[in-house]
């Protein structure tokens, strides 16, 4: 019963009609980055974001339950990868089913076919007179066909094949999807995608730390030329080093699709915004916060960022806006005053400050949070993809094969001729064809072939 189930194609055809489906949910909801499922922190920030787009569509309840039901990440969700496995199942058993028929079809031809056979009210017949055997088989060596012979009753008979293997390219074909699927599961199970968001002249690993041959990279210069002055980039570039165990193994300035690949990794050119450098310090001048931030959010359409100011229960939320055609950033600091039942902060607003782009450090006091906050420059951040995809080799092994059989099923169809010679002389032929064939025209070049070859009666 599970055989039979295994082997129909319109189980087949249904698996791939859901798994379309689930494929078109998944393109059109929003899911959840790979890096979303690193820790239980990354995947609130990114459920956070998913509520904020839908809870006003479907209501709050409506999201849970979708979440619950791995809606959010439909790709490498369980019932989805159960559904790949289970037709890559149908897949194998329908190629192992199909094997021995498809091979006794090629190999298993009968050359003596019966007199019915060669009937000449049937479609694609002919009969002639004053053509021996060695004219037949001179036509079908010159058209192409392995040619069978064999004798019975005195009557000769000719078998001509051409592209007799043809039929054995399906094994290409599924294997091809088979692969498809083999390299979905070792992406999965294996592959990698980080966003890493640079400062220009910081550094970032790539890697878990303590992962052998962990990666850095560092971004040695950002460049967007007349973003500065219209706000529109023509392009952005960025200048990327990358260490292995202190020393340096690659160097490459790229740009939106120019990337850097090195040890497996492909470092893409994704998106750009500013990173002011700050300094935040405490009332003694003692410092508790220096370097880039970047603004990878937005509120308002402005770029914005909240940080927590290192060993203080200090809340702040930047903003870079212009004010009178100046940019500006604004800072709404908070007090942390505790936590409420459902896990998020209580905070306290305090009155909110300004930090104008200034030549030199521009420092503004909160004096009821008891810190300094300074501008010391306006640095931008590159935001970059780092991806490992062990899977894609496989992916074009995968496209090979399915590229292959697919060209062999199309432009190498089968055709077969059989000829039975009485000793009278008179000839009767049948062709025979798989589809994408014109048998008609092909056939009747054949005859010509045999017309120019009879001999006078």
């Amino acid at each position: 019963m599970i055989w039979r189930l295994l082997t129909s194609v319109n189980f087949a055809v249904l698996q791939i009609l859901v798994l379309s489906l689930l494929a078109v949910v998944g393109m059109t909801i929003r899911q959840l980055p790979s890096f979303a499922f690193r820790t239980a922190a990354d995947y609130e920030r990114a459920m956070a974001q998913i509520h904020d787009r839908y809870d006003a569509v479907f209501g709050p309840s409506l999201v849970g339950a979708l979440e619950r039901l791995q809606v959010f990440h439909i790709f490498t969700s369980t019932w989805f990868l159960s559904l790949l496995v289970l037709l890559a199942a149908s897949i194998i058993v329908c190629t192992l089913d199909r094997t021995p028929r498809l091979w006794r079809q090629t190999t298993e031809v009968r050359v003596v076919q019966p007199e019915p056979f060669f009937l000449p009210i049937l479609p694609d017949r002919a009969a002639m007179t004053g053509v021996d055997a060695d004219a037949v088989r001179s036509a079908l060596r010159r058209h192409r066909f392995t040619v069978r012979e064999a004798e019975e009753g005195g009557v000769r008979y000719l078998y001509g094949d051409r592209n007799k293997y043809t039929k054995m390219a399906t094994l290409l074909t599924h294997t091809g999807l088979i692969l498809f699927i083999v390299a979905a599961a070792v992406t999965t199970k294996f592959g990698d995608e980080q966003p890493l968001l640079i400062a220009e002249g910081d550094s970032l690993t790539v890697q878990a730390i303590g992962t052998p041959g962990l990666l850095v990279v560092k971004n040695l210069n950002f460049d967007a030329p007349g973003f500065a002055e219209t706000g529109q980039a023509r392009d952005f570039t960025t200048e990327l080093a990358v260490y292995q165990d202190g020393r340096e193994i690659a160097h490459k300035t790229i740009r939106v699709n120019d990337p850097l690949e090195v040890d497996g990794y492909t470092f893409h050119e994704n998106n750009f915004g500013p990173a002011p450098d700050l300094l935040i310090s405490d009332a003694a001048a003692k410092p508790l916060w220096s370097g880039p931030v970047p603004f990878d959010s937005a509120v308002g359409g402005f770029p914005y960022r909240r940080l927590f100011v290192p060993g203080r229960d200090v809340l702040l939320d930047f903003q870079l806006r212009p004010v009178d055609g100046v940019p500006t950033i604004v800072i709404q600091p908070s007090l942390i005053t505790g936590e409420a039942a459902d896990g998020t902060l209580k905070t306290e607003q305090l009155d909110y400050a300004a930090i104008q782009r200034v030549p030199g450090l521009d420092v503004v006091r909160i004096p009821d949070a008891g810190i300094t906050v300074g501008i010391r420059g306006f640095d931008q951040y590159a935001l970059l993809i780092a991806k490992k995809d062990p899977g894609k080799g496989i992916v074009w092994l995968a496209f090979a094969f399915l590229i292959t059989g697919i060209a062999i099923s199309f432009y190498l169809p089968r055709r077969r001729i059989w000829a039975r010679l009485k000793p009278t002389g008179e000839l009767a032929l049948v062709a025979r064809s798989d589809r994408y064939v014109d048998v008609e025209r092909e056939f009747g070049r054949f005859l010509d072939d045999l017309v120019a070859a009879r001999r006078p009666a």
